[in-house]
C-alpha cells in the first residue's frame, strides 16, 4: 500500500535542518545578472549518499564528490551552472577542490565535507576566481526560503526551476523529503544530464541513505530520455539531517523519496529542449525485466519514432521496428501496441481501428504507448519526448 503523502512548499529546504542560497558569479559570458552558483547546506552535519553518471568520461566535480563521499559526514553541496568543468584535466580537479575549499572555509567545516556539482559547457576552464569571490556572499545568504532561488541558479537550458517536497506521518511526528533539480537536454538513463539535490529530515544511516537513493533513482531518473545522450556530470545527492528522528516504516520513507524523485524526473522530461509532447512508453509481457527495458528504451530513443510523434503520426511500424532491433526476446506475431488504450497492433498486424482515432491520440500533448510482447509477465516503462525542429535548431550551437 502506498504511503499517504502530502505535497508541501519549500522544496529542498522543506525538510527541517536545511538552508539554501543562490548568487551571481558571472561564470557565463554575456549573462550579467542571472544567478549561477547555489548552495544547499545542513544547519548541522548530515549523512550523504549519491549516484553519478555511468559515462566513462566524468567531470572533475563527479570524481571529487565520489572521493569526498567517503567522509564520515557532509555539511553542504555547492553547485554552479554555465560550466561543466569536464574534460579539463588536472587543472579541473584543482578547480573543483578549490570550489569545495572556499565553500568549506565560509561554512567553517573541512574541505571534504562539501560536495561539488557543475553543469554547462564541456571542455572550458571554470573561472574559479569568480566563483571563489561569490562564495562568502552566497553563504551569508543561506536561508530556509531560498529553495526556488537555488533551483533557478543551476538552470542551463531549462525554462523553469524544478523543486518538490512531500511529507508523511511518522508515528507522532512527520518526515519530509524535498529536492531541486535541473535538466532539459542531453537526457538519457544512467543518468540523464541533470543535477539533483534531495534532502530529508529523517535519521538515516549511510547504508540506508545509499540503498534508498539507489532505488529512487532507478525508478525515476534512470527512466527518462529526451535525446539519448548521456552527460559527463550527472549527479543525484541525498542529504539526511536526522532532525525528525528515526523512520518507523522504511517503506513509507522509500515511497516519499521515490515520489519526489519521480516528480523531478517528470519535470525534466516535460521541460525538454524544444519538445512538444510527453510520452510514456510501457513494455509489458516481457520474458524478463531486461527485455522489457531494452525494448522500452529502444522505442523511446528511436529518432524515427520521435519524429513521427512530433508530427502527430501514430506510426506503429516504427515502434515495431525499434522493439525488433532492441535485443529483447520478441516474437513479432505476438506483439500488441496501443496508443492510450486505442488498439494500433494486434498479433503483429494492424488492428481494425480507424487511423483517425490513433491520430487523435498522437496529437495530444501527453499520451501513453503500450507495447505488449505477450511472452511473460515483466514490465518496464520510460518517460520520453518527441524530437522537433526546435530541438535541432537549439542544439546547432551552444
Amino acid at each position: 500500500m502506498m504511503t499517504k503523502l502530502r505535497k508541501i512548499k519549500g522544496g529542498v529546504c522543506a525538510p527541517r535542518g536545511f538552508v539554501a542560497a543562490a548568487a551571481h558569479a558571472g561564470i557565463k559570458a554575456g549573462n550579467a545578472t542571472r544567478d549561477d552558483v547555489a548552495i544547499v547546506a545542513g544547519v548541522d552535519f548530515c549523512k550523504a549518499a549519491a549516484t553519478f553518471t555511468t559515462n566513462k568520461v566524468q567531470a572533475a566535480p563527479v570524481l571529487l564528490s565520489k572521493e569526498y563521499l567517503s567522509a564520515r559526514r557532509c555539511r553542504a553541496v555547492i553547485l554552479n551552472s554555465g560550466n561543466a568543468n569536464a574534460c579539463t584535466g588536472a587543472a579541473g580537479m584543482e578547480t573543483a577542490r578549490a570550489m569545495a575549499a572556499a565553500a568549506a572555509a565560509a561554512l567553517g567545516v573541512a574541505e571534504n565535507e562539501v560536495l561539488v556539482c557543475s553543469t554547462g559547457r564541456i571542455g572550458v576552464p571554470l573561472p574559479i576566481e569568480k566563483v571563489r569571490a561569490a562564495i562568502p556572499g552566497l553563504v551569508a545568504r543561506l536561508d530556509v526560503r531560498s529553495s526556488t532561488a537555488a533551483a533557478g541558479a543551476i538552470m542551463t537550458s531549462d525554462s523553469v526551476a524544478k523543486e518538490i517536497a512531500f511529507e508523511f506521518e511518522n508515528g507522532d511526528g512527520r518526515i519530509r523529503v524535498g529536492g531541486i533539480a535541473k535538466g532539459a537536454g542531453m537526457i538519457d538513463p544512467n543518468m540523464a544530464t541533470m543535477l539533483c539535490v534531495m534532502t530529508t529530515d529523517a535519521a538515516l544511516s549511510k547504508t540506508e541513505a545509499r540503498r534508498a537513493l539507489k532505488l529512487a533513482v532507478e525508478r525515476s531518473f534512470n527512466r527518462i530520455t529526451v535525446d539519448g545522450d548521456m552527460s559527463t556530470n550527472d549527479t543525484v545527492i541525498l542529504l539526511a539531517s536526522g532532525v525528525a528522528g528515526a523512520v518507523r516504516d522504511f517503506s513509507a520513507f522509500q515511497d516519499a523519496l521515490d515520489a519526489a524523485a519521480l516528480d523531478l524526473a517528470t519535470k525534466i522530461v516535460l521541460d525538454g529542449e524544444g519538445v512538444s509532447r510527453f510520452i510514456e512508453v510501457e513494455v509489458s509481457g516481457a520474458a524478463s525485466v531486461k527485455d522489457a527495458r531494452l525494448a522500452a528504451e529502444a522505442v523511446a530513443n528511436s529518432q524515427l519514432v520521435k519524429c513521427a510523434w512530433a508530427g502527430g503520426d501514430p506510426n506503429w511500424g516504427r515502434i515495431m521496428d525499434a522493439a525488433g532491433y532492441s535485443g529483447a526476446k520478441l516474437n513479432p506475431d505476438r506483439v500488441d501496441i496501443d496508443y492510450d488504450g486505442v488498439a494500433a497492433v494486434r498479433g503483429g498486424m494492424p488492428a481494425p481501428t480507424l487511423f483517425a482515432r490513433l491520430q487523435k491520440v498522437a496529437a495530444r500533448k501527453k499520451f501513453k504507448v503500450s507495447v505488449n510482447l505477450n511472452l511473460g509477465e515483466k514490465t518496464y516503462s520510460v518517460m520520453t519526448t518527441d524530437l522537433t525542429e526546435a530541438y535541432v535548431r537549439f542544439n546547432l550551437g551552444e
